[in-house]
């Protein structure tokens, strides 16, 4: 078995893959283009799928109209929610996002589940 785990590990370091992460998301008037860690274009998105709201490493999270879109680096939607039940996106970092509705603040996952709670200061 460490065998297997060993060539499997020297092929993935050979043949170069590793996973794609965010660096950059250059926004112009129609297109968003997202950027890898070696400066790769990965994706080009037409800025019709929202306001981008904010990007980490692994995801980025976009505002159209009253719905919010979590996409992966890949620019491919993970996740849908309603802004009356998300709120203002605040920041996105890692795999999750945070955001304020009202007196609270949300901690979300790119999945769309709540991961933590706590008030708002006022």
């Amino acid at each position: 078995m460490k065998k297997l785990l060993l060539i499997l590990v020297l092929l993935l370091a050979v043949s170069g893959l590793r996973a794609q992460s965010i660096s950059y998301i250059e926004t112009t008037n129609s297109w968003y283009y997202v950027y890898d860690q070696d400066g790769k274009k990965i994706k080009t998105l037409s800025t019709t799928i929202g306001e981008l709201q904010g990007f980490s490493a692994s995801i980025f999270v976009v505002k159209n109209g009253s719905w919010i879109y979590i996409y992966d680096a890949k620019g491919n939607k993970i996740h849908t929610m309603s802004e009356s039940t998300v709120g203002t996106v605040l920041s996105v970092a890692g795999e999750t996002f945070t955001s304020r509705l009202g007196s609270w603040i949300y901690t979300w996952s790119k999945e769309g589940k709540k991961i933590s709670t706590r008030a708002a200061r006022q």
